[in-house]
This record gives C-alpha cells, structure tokens and sequence, in this order.
C-alpha cells in the first residue's frame, strides 16, 4: 500500500495551528532579555576558539579599488543566538539549483514579536571557465549557502544593538592573553599555509612588512578571516586575490581616463 498523503489544506491548516500554539506560548513565557544576553556570553565565552569562531572579517575591492575590511558576527555567534534567545522559529534550506547557481534559504520568526524574516544566499557552483562544480563541491557549496542565510535571517531578526555590549566583552575574551599570544599566531598562520597562502601573501593581505609586525588586533582579523572561510562567507581563492584585483581595478581606471581625449575648443 502507497503511504497516504494528506491534502496541501491539511497541511497548511496544520503547520498553521503548530505555529498558533508556538506563538500562544511564547506570549506566556517571554524571554527574559538580561538573563538571555548573558547565557549567551557565558556559551560564546566558554573557550577561545568558541569566542574567536564568532566573529568574521574579510577584505573587499570597492569600485576604485580601494580595499576596506568588512567585518560581522559570524555562524557560530548566530547558533548561540538562535539557542539562548528562545521563542524562535527557524528553518533553513537549499530552495534552488539551475545549473549555474545555488540559493539557500534561511528564514526567522519571533514568536514574541511575530516578526518574521527570509533571507537568500546566492552562490556560484561554476568555476572561471564555465564548467558546473562536481556534486560533492555543489553541496560544500550549497551547505555555506545556506549557513549564511540562516546567520543573516536570525541577526534580521534579533537586534544588534542589543548584543553590543555582549559583543565588546566576547571580542575581548577572543583577542585572548599576552602567553596565548605567539602560539595561537603560529596556529592561525598555519591553517592559512596548509591551504596553500605563502606567508608573502599573508603579509601583502594584512599590508605589513613581515609576520613579526603582527599584533593582537592584526591578528584578530586574521582569526576572524580564517572563521570566514570556515562559515562560507568566502574561500581562500577569494580572499588571496584581492590585492590582485585591487591593482586590476586601478589599472582599469587608469585606463579609462587616460582613453578620454580632451577636446580644444574652437
């Protein structure tokens, strides 16, 4: 026998009372924000790398190829949200693959609020010369995707100057003590050289002269790039190239007006 299949109206009829009785008890039992903010420093602060894996930081070329430092909360931060801030209702998923690209889906609902927020995340699965990306990497791809879109839904939704405070004191738990220093700049340097990064690159990224120049805040950025690449927010190609592209950028602009012909007036 075929397993029975309910109609589409039953199934809305009941997704819609589930998230009534969701809703009706997240009324009953609100969070108690003071009590929240502070489980989720004590989860984000529980060890180091906890603390340092919730942040992201990567570099980006603008449009005349000045590079800025784009940095956020990362996956890993918007877990500990997701389980401490209560009276939530998450769902994530892949919701589209033509070929060319894939979407994730992540969406969030207050149950308190009944604010409800969907967010996409669009990522390429072809490489520079056309070819679609082998099924293993399509998932890889598709799982970054979809982690990304749901950390976006969940920080739509919960505000971020609530968490500020929070955010501040993980941070500092994160850049971590003077004794821990030079071994956790051995450990981050390493991640990056056993995919590939020659330390001349790491310097050309961090625009110093050599390792030694690195200090707890240049360090932290790299802490908070290598967390970048682990969520999805960005590869090691894309982040390796952007001095490159930089100077693609300028020479392209130099190009460009220099093109222009100055006109004498009669």
């Amino acid at each position: 026998m075929k397993p029975t299949q309910l109609p589409t109206e039953s199934l809305e009829a009941i997704t819609r009372a589930e998230i009534e009785i969701q809703i009706s008890t997240a009324k009953k039992y609100p969070r108690d924000l003071p009590a929240v903010l502070e489980k989720i420093k004590a989860y984000a602060k529980m060890d180091i790398e906890t603390a340092e894996e919730c942040f992201y930081s990567l570099r980006r070329a603008d449009k005349n190829g000045k590079t800025k430092n784009i940095s956020g909360i990362g996956v890993r931060m918007a877990e500990l949200i997701a389980n401490c801030w209560g009276n939530l209702r998450i769902q994530t998923r892949i919701i589209n693959n033509d070929g060319k690209t894939i979407t994730g889906m992540g969406s969030c609902h207050d149950l308190e609020t009944n604010l409800f927020i969907s967010v996409e995340d669009k990522r390429s699965i072809c490489n520079r010369l056309g070819k679609t990306f082998s099924h293993d990497l399509q998932v890889l791809t598709g799982n970054a995707a979809a982690s990304v879109a749901f950390r976006n839904s969940i920080l739509k939704v919960v505000p971020k100057s609530v968490l500020k405070n929070i955010l501040d004191d993980i941070r500092e738990f994160a850049l971590g003590s003077d004794a821990d220093f030079e071994s956790s700049k051995k450990d981050v340097i390493a991640y990056f050289t056993e995919k590939g990064v020659a330390e001349k690159q790491i310097i050309k990224y961090l625009g110093i002269k050599a390792i030694k120049e690195i200090d707890k805040d240049i360090l932290f950025e790299l802490k908070s790039l290598r967390t970048a690449v682990k969520d999805g927010t960005t590869t090691i190609k894309e982040a390796f190239v952007v001095e490159k592209l930089v100077e693609e950028k300028k020479a392209a602009i130099r190009k460009k007006r220099s093109s222009i012909k100055k006109v004498d007036l009669p």
